[in-house]
């Protein structure tokens, strides 16, 4: 497997979430930041060895640490620490989430939120498709999302001289828990209740972290205010199999929507973008279909996942397991020729002291790595995780996966993990 052209917050308690809920703008080609695979002299494995083996026993890191290196041209692994060990990730769950839904569903799939006829005049269904971007208006929490407002102009042009007179609200697509043990999650805003229809990612407002407790209820009375109908008119059923489309909006696209959910560790986003997997594989559309779609996908991309256990598409639960070598592997097949299709995978990954989780780390000792370092996140209670890409010295990419277990303290544990990756951008490792 050979790489050709690579396009190159503060935490809360449950995992990695940005300080703000500043979005960035879509993303074109993504800023020179990381040199191409094929520049550079050759890392060895002693180089590496030599760069970071006495960094891996800091206290801050806690009592086991798994680590995976592999060169981004050649494929080679330049070094190994419990690379089989399967661990708890925390956020960096989302590259296989990524990787994923877009080799199940392609980088361009949008999803879909429509508007049908329901069984009496008047009536209306809004049928969630599972965009957890959805928004009412131009201030919404993610730019560029569909607009339940221009799916009430709509249904007024379609229903004519009809007027509307109920809202039926359809979440049907998604089954099951709407959370995978992280009430937790909920309660502080990190996490919200998964359905299929929600406003803002189940934000009670767009600019605030507070989750709704019945997502696609408030997303129902939010339209019903739309179509000029009272909270009362609003009611939980299911669309008919043949009903008329009276109108649809959809998201944007799912490598979109991947960047976002990479950029800033977005987990309502992760675990919508988990249940489309299943959905494109024929699963059910639940946090159990959605694990087992996501293993078979990888699977079928011929990544080794014998040791992996996955609960949720976020990395919320402490109940996920990873292994360093699986997401080094991953990472390796995002910047081959091989699967063009998984290079969000990478332009979603946050850069050092530029974007997302990694835009307030690598400003002190670390410094040498901004700009230079563009990896995922993971930080939960005793977890300290970090996995994606470095650019040696000497110019040559370097993929790499380092998850910690056991650590004293998240902040202690981001700190060793950012001056490990420095290390690797300030070596020659040859």
């Amino acid at each position: 497997m050979v790489a050709t052209v690579l396009v190159v917050v503060r935490p809360g308690l449950g995992s990695d979430e940005p300080a703000t809920l500043v979005i960035p703008p879509a993303m074109g080609p993504v800023p020179p930041v990381l040199t191409e695979a094929n520049e550079g002299t050759p890392a060895t494995p002693a180089g590496v060895e030599a760069a970071i083996t006495p960094l891996l026993g800091d206290e801050r890191l806690g009592d086991t640490v798994a680590v995976t290196v592999i060169d981004a041209l050649t494929g080679q692994t330049l070094f190994e620490q419990n690379s089989d060990t399967a661990v708890i990730p925390a956020s960096v769950t989302k590259i296989l989430t990524a990787a994923a839904v877009l080799s199940a569903r392609g980088p361009a799939y949008r999803l879909t939120t429509r508007a049908v006829a329901g069984s009496t005049p008047g009536e209306v269904v809004l049928v969630g498709g599972g965009d957890p971007t959805l928004t009412v208006g131009d201030d919404g929490t993610y730019p560029g999302a569909a607009r339940l407002d221009d799916l009430a102009a709509q249904v007024t042009e379609a229903l004519g001289n009809v007027t509307p007179t109920r809202v039926v609200v359809d979440a049907s697509l998604f089954t099951g828990p709407t959370t995978a043990g992280w009430e937790d999650a909920v309660a502080e805003g990190y996490g919200g209740h998964i359905t299929s229809l929600m406003v803002d990612g189940g934000r009670v407002r767009p600019d605030r972290l507070t989750r709704s407790s019945e997502p696609a209820l408030d997303a129902g009375e939010r339209f019903a205010e739309l179509l000029g109908l009272p909270e009362s008119a609003v009611t939980i059923g299911t669309a008919r199999a043949d009903a008329e489309e009276l109108g649809a909006v959809q998201s944007p696209p799912v490598i979109r929507l991947v960047e976002i959910m990479l950029t800033l560790s977005d987990n309502v986003i992760a675990e919508a973008l988990a249940r489309q997997v299943a959905l494109a594989r024929g699963l059910e559309a639940s946090f159990a279909g959605a694990a087992q779609a996501t293993l078979d996908v990888l699977d079928e991309l011929g990544l080794p996942t014998h040791a992996v256990q996955l609960v949720d598409g976020s990395g919320l639960s402490r109940e996920n397991l990873l292994t360093p070598s699986l997401i080094a592997d991953l990472l390796l097949l995002a910047a081959s020729d091989e699967h063009p299709e998984l290079r969000g995978v990478l332009t979603g990954l946050p850069v050092a002291a530029h974007s997302g989780t990694l835009a307030e780390r690598y400003t002190d000792e670390t410094a040498a790595g901004a700009g230079i370092v563009r990896a995922k996140t993971g930080n939960l209670t005793g977890v300290s995780s970090l996995a994606g890409m470095v650019t040696t010295a000497d110019g040559r990419l370097l993929l790499f996966a380092i998850m910690a277990n056991g650590v004293p303290s998240q902040q202690g544990g981001r700190e060793a993990l950012d001056i490990i990756a420095t290390a690797l951008a300030q070596c020659g490792c040859s």
